[in-house]
């Protein structure tokens, strides 16, 4: 679970909290003025959300630039020469595709011989346009967890509006239907995971009492085909205090099922395991707490451990980082790689015999294959170009075939078939090039933070550029969540911002992931102010290089990326003239009562209880709107089904900066959920809108 919405996280349960307590003002200990819109669907905060997107659209897609911005990302996200994003499925592959035929989109299939060639033939499985027609619903693909080996078995994630609760159906691949009478489970956020052709483990709402305070289920059952949910076993159950509980299936490389485990979280980044007997009896596994499962090869978990692990055996200790793989029956523990100073496991995934690692070295990227054999583990690098980020795509557990992604900041990703038993690859897919970035050049640089870190960023700019502070930069952050931030190609970047001039920079801050668990500690609870600290330092740095000025200085972000936004604006008003925060989180005060909030009190802080609310208000952009400051008008944006960070923090922040009479820009999409890009057409619009207001503002 690296990032804020981890997949079995986004997976799992409990719609969106639709309205909260009236909460404590951040400011006064008053009653929260603006807590009605935490309503998520009331009529007055609907009414309020559909005056403020009047007035934002009249600014915003009023300006000439709003058509061709939107028209140039439409024709970037509904290209048909993209490259189709594969999964494995049976022989072949899976893929989603949305173009402006499909808005809603096509899940598909072809064989790996037809997908290795550019005329792939693609047999449709699902047509979302046709089905939410038919259903009278609007239904957004959140994914297939199909039957392995057989993978005609699928259980498909059907999101009404783009939010992380799903209906979860049975579908045949060979019949290319949903199967009569089969599994079907009530929308909710749930985690259903196949046992046998007959059988599932799930954890979701089973009734009154079996949610965390975090929305997630704490129950795990066993459903049998033809069982009512009434009628599921329950296998397990945790506290309503966990973030969430679920199963998990190691599979040996023929698919059959070797182990069952309960994985019980009791806060966001701790994991333990429970090994299932077959006689139902749970055996907990000797693992630490801290700890990040990618799989399973040669009879063995492979971890990367998130804290030090000293007594691991007689023989063997390790340390946070390090890569392990652990013998669940026996106990025994292997070190199979660790990271030096500068380098970090960004992540793994495991093939049939093999296990692929993203390596960061100082946020260069590399692969590693590593395979196990009577001398130990043993590691071959793949010969990849140097300066991309490589990122496995998918990887198949019945074979050594995997799939990976080759990009920079201004070179288009290409898709490259790896065989991770040989190291033969080759390029089988490349996206051609979506702007013009011969006129820019990339460079890694260093700030220096307040407390003296050095905090890394990269910098994309026009080449020859003047350094007089001129020219428009748009800044980019996160720091949390353990999430590495590695360049990218970001078209719609290219386009509306690279294209015309304007510079970007990435900032890697503490509280990410780029440096391995360390990196990311340095920046929890009581000492999020570092990552704060941090970013600010590159916005510096920029500055006083004279790469650009305050004046012509911009910030984006969004999520956990909002809280960094918002403080930013709050703390340093004078560093930025544009602040873009999207999908975000700001009234910190507030946030354990909001949507599922209440999951992250590892990573922030529990603002209920009295020492974390102490250093949670220092910061908390909520709290800290002061009157009389002149602050950057920001263009604040989420998503009225956001069914992981609450809406209210979006909505309430515009409102009180209204109250204050301070300039702001407020825009709420209607559907689309936290990752707002469920429909092309909407995300055109989102990202035209994002560069209009930041033309308006560093370039006009």
């Amino acid at each position: 679970m690296r990032a804020i919405f981890a997949a079995t996280i986004a997976a799992l349960a409990a719609s969106a909290v639709a309205a909260a307590p009236d909460l404590p003002s951040a400011a006064a200990g008053a009653p929260d003025p603006f807590a009605w819109l935490q309503d998520i669907h009331s009529p007055r905060a609907l009414d309020w959300v559909k005056g403020q997107n009047a007035r934002t659209a009249a600014v915003l897609d009023a300006d000439p630039r709003y058509d061709l911005f939107r028209r140039q990302a439409l024709a970037i996200f509904t290209a048909k020469d993209r490259i189709p994003r594969p999964d494995f499925l049976g022989a072949g592959v899976q893929n989603f595709w949305q173009d402006e035929a499909h808005v809603k989109g096509l899940w598909r299939q072809a064989s790996l011989s037809s997908f290795d060639r550019s005329d792939t033939v693609w047999e449709t499985l699902i047509d979302l346009d046709a089905l939410s027609k038919a259903e009278g619903k609007n239904w957004i693909f959140k994914g297939a967890a199909c039957l392995s080996p057989e993978d005609r078995l699928c259980l498909v994630h059907l999101s009404d509006g783009g939010g992380d609760a799903v209906e979860v159906r049975e579908f045949d691949t060979r019949a290319k239907a949903f199967v009569p009478g089969g599994f079907r489970l009530a929308i909710g956020k749930q985690q259903a995971t196949w046992l046998d052709s007959d059988t599932l483990l799930i954890a979701r709402d089973f009734g009154s009492g079996t949610l965390t305070s975090s929305g997630y289920p704490f129950v795990v059952k066993t459903l049998k085909r033809g069982q009512a949910l009434a009628e599921a076993t329950e296998l397990f159950r945790g506290a309503p205090t966990d973030v969430s509980d679920g199963p998990r299936v190691l599979r040996g490389p023929e698919g059959k099922v070797e182990h069952v485990l309960v994985e019980h979280a009791p806060r966001f980044f701790e994991r333990s395991y429970q090994l299932v007997g077959a006689d139902g009896k749970l055996t907990p596994l000797g693992l630490p707490l801290k700890n990040a499962l990618h799989g399973y090869v040669d009879h063995r978990m492979i971890l990367t451990m998130e804290e030090d692990w000293p007594a691991a055996s007689a023989h063997a200790a390790f340390k946070a980082g390090d890569l392990v793989a652990y013998e669940p029956v026996s106990g025994a523990a292997e070190l199979i790689f660790r990271p030096g100073p500068t380098q970090t496991v960004d992540n793994a995934e495991v093939t049939r015999d093999r296990v692929l690692v993203e390596l960061l070295d100082n946020v260069n990227g590399a692969l590693d294959v590593w395979r196990r054999d009577a001398g130990g583990w043993q590691a071959q690098r793949l010969a990849f170009p140097k300066g991309l980020a490589l990122s496995i795509v998918a990887a198949d557990h019945a074979s050594d075939h995997a799939f990976v992604q080759a990009e920079s900041f201004l070179q288009p990703p290409a898709l490259w078939s790896v065989d991770a038993a040989s190291g033969a690859m080759r390029e089988v897919k490349t996206l051609p090039p979506r702007f013009d970035a011969s006129k820019d050049v990339t460079e890694q640089r260093f700030a220096v933070s307040k407390d003296g870190a050095r905090v890394p960023y990269w910098l994309v700019r026009p080449k020859g550029m003047k350094l007089d502070g001129s020219i428009p930069t748009l800044m980019f952050g996160y720091g949390g969540f353990q999430v590495s931030e590695t360049p990218s190609y970001k078209p719609e970047l290219g386009k509306l911002w690279l294209e015309r001039g304007g510079a970007y920079v990435l900032a890697d801050i503490r509280g990410g992931g780029e440096f391995g668990p360390a990196w990311h500690e340095a920046a929890l609870r009581e000492h999020r102010q570092r990552a704060f600290d941090d970013f600010a330092a590159v916005a510096e740095d920029l500055i006083a290089n004279k790469i650009t000025s305050a004046r012509r200085l911009g910030i984006y972000g969004r999520s956990n990326g909002g809280v960094l936004m918002s403080v930013s604006m709050t703390q340093h008003p004078e560093l930025f003239h544009a602040v873009v925060i999207e999908s975000p989180l700001i009234d910190m005060l507030a946030y354990t009562h909001l949507s599922a909030g209440a999951s992250w009190a590892a990573e922030y802080g529990d603002p209920d209880k009295r020492e974390d609310r102490a250093f949670i208000a220092a910061y908390s952009a909520y709290t800290n709107l002061k009157a009389g400051v002149v602050y950057p008008e920001p263009y604040i944006t989420t998503n009225t089904e956001d069914d992981r960070v609450h809406p209210g923090h979006a909505r309430k922040f515009a409102a009180e900066l209204e109250a204050l009479g301070d300039p702001y820009l407020y825009y709420e999409n209607t559907f689309g959920g936290h990752a707002n890009d469920a429909d092309p057409e909407l995300n055109a619009r989102r990202w035209a809108r994002h560069y209009v207001y930041l033309a308006q503002k560093l370039v006009d």
